[in-house]
Parts: C-alpha cells; sequence; structure tokens
C-alpha cells in the first residue's frame, strides 16, 4: 500500500508540470503565430530589408531577384515571415521558458541564469547585425566579381529569390549562434565540465575548431569563412577572461562567507 500511495504522490506532481509545459507552450505558439500573421502582411518590406545587401553590392538600380517557379516567390515571402516572427516571438518564448524552469530553481540559482538569459538575444543580435551590416555586403561584393565577359560571352549574376533568402538565413543564423559562444562557455564553466586552465590550455584545438565552423556554417568562401572564424576566436577569447572575473568574483564571496562565519562562531563562543 506504501509503494502505491507513493507512486500516486509522485504522479500528480509530474500532472501538474506537464500541464504547466502545455500552458508555456501554447503561449509560445500562440505569440510565435501572431508575429507570423503580422509578418507575412508586411512580408514584401521584410524582403526588401534582406535584399539590401545585396543592392549595395550590385549598386543602385543594378541587379534583379529572379524566380523560376510560380510558387517560388509566395513560400518565400512565408519563409520571410516565419523568419520575422522568430525574432519577434523570441523575448515571449523566452520568458514563457523562463517562468516554466524558475519555480524550480533556488534564489541564487535564479539570479546567476537570468544574465545568460538576458544576454542570450543581446548577443545573437549582434552577430546577426554583423552578418547582416558588413559581411554579407563583402561576400556578396566578392561574388559580384565574376561577373563580365568571358571570350565573348557574357557572365551575368541572377541569383534566385529563394536560393538568395536561404543563405541571408544562413549567414544571420550562423553568427548570431555564433556570438553565443561565452555563454555556452561560461555555462560549462560554472557547471564543472571544464575550468579555464583546459580553455587556455585548449586554445590552440578552440581555433581550428572555429576555421572548421567557419568553413561549414558558411558559403564556400574564403572572405565569409575569415569573417566568420576570426569573430569566432575573439569571442573565444573574450570568454576567458570573463571567465577569469567571475572566478575572482566566486572566491570573493567565498572567503566573505567563511569570514562571516568565523565571526559568528567567535561571537557564539
Amino acid at each position: 500500500m506504501a509503494v502505491i500511495r507513493d507512486i500516486d504522490n509522485s504522479r500528480a506532481p509530474l500532472m501538474e508540470h506537464l500541464i504547466e509545459l502545455r500552458r508555456r507552450l501554447i503561449w509560445s505558439f500562440a505569440a510565435l503565430g501572431v508575429a507570423f500573421a503580422g509578418c507575412f502582411y508586411f512580408a514584401d518590406k521584410i524582403l526588401s530589408f534582406l535584399a539590401q545587401p545585396l543592392v549595395k553590392a550590385f549598386g543602385a538600380g543594378q541587379g534583379k531577384l529572379i524566380y523560376t517557379k510560380l510558387y517560388e516567390a509566395f513560400f518565400t515571402e512565408v519563409r520571410v515571415a516565419l523568419f520575422a516572427a522568430f525574432f519577434i516571438a523570441f523575448p515571449i518564448i523566452a520568458m514563457q521558458i523562463w517562468l516554466f524552469v524558475a519555480p524550480g530553481l533556488y534564489a541564487k540559482e535564479k539570479r546567476a541564469f537570468l544574465p545568460f538569459l538576458v544576454a542570450t538575444p543581446i548577443l545573437f543580435l549582434a552577430g546577426g547585425a554583423l552578418a547582416y551590416y558588413v559581411v554579407m555586403p563583402t561576400a556578396f561584393r566578392f561574388f559580384l566579381k565574376y561577373q563580365g565577359n568571358l571570350g565573348g560571352i557574357e557572365q551575368e549574376a541572377l541569383p534566385a529569390i529563394g536560393e538568395y533568402l536561404s543563405m541571408v538565413m544562413q549567414f544571420i543564423f550562423a553568427f548570431g549562434v555564433a556570438f553565443l559562444l561565452p555563454i555556452l562557455l561560461m555555462l560549462l564553466e560554472r557547471a564543472g565540465i571544464v575550468t579555464r586552465t583546459q580553455l587556455v590550455e585548449g586554445r590552440r584545438y578552440a581555433i581550428l575548431i572555429a576555421f572548421v565552423i567557419a568553413a561549414v556554417a558558411t558559403p564556400p568562401d574564403v572572405v565569409s569563412q575569415f569573417m566568420l572564424a576570426i569573430p569566432l576566436w575573439l569571442l573565444y577569447e573574450a570568454s576567458l577572461i570573463a571567465i577569469w572575473f567571475t572566478e575572482r568574483r566566486r572566491a570573493k564571496d567565498a572567503g566573505s562567507a567563511v569570514e562571516a562565519q568565523t565571526t559568528e562562531t567567535g561571537t557564539q563562543a
């Protein structure tokens, strides 16, 4: 009977967690749906914004985006709307994740985790902005240098609208996720999986991995790869500095706690 009672008691918290998870998922999908509806209405303007790096690379009034399938332009606008809706709805989705996780954390854990939650969208947007304003115009100008006359045959760039959007999304996501590297390393260090000493000793391997990631995550050109690999390396170095500061702060807090406990013990004696 005692075993059956324990099973029944364990089911109740599980059902409560599942109900809470369903509530948070409903709010997240609702936010994404509302954002998608609004973004789809303005999909042409959003696509025009995403096309500006290519406009700058071609020059004003030059170049064109084509589509070779009748439905390609429509589905491209659907993808654009979903892409933009994710960015707009992300703060609400992140808040729902926090509301689901936070009740199970201690106050100290909440204070430690909250800065990472706030920094995540900021760093992601910083990486996406670097890709949009610097990397894409530079890469596109590099690609367009191959236009011209080849022995009497004119070579002209006619990018398809769907392929262009895929490239833009690849650039933005690659740089956005890459800029989350400091958060990942600091979380691993805080969890005790790695130490700052190990990260320093593994610097040469980290640089090699940065170039491998850049080769996989960006189009196959040297310019784009270097423009992702170098920020990845700099972010790795910035992570080491940030971890050094957090180690010093934890050591200081631990020393203060020991000193306070010693003082309290002496007072009681």
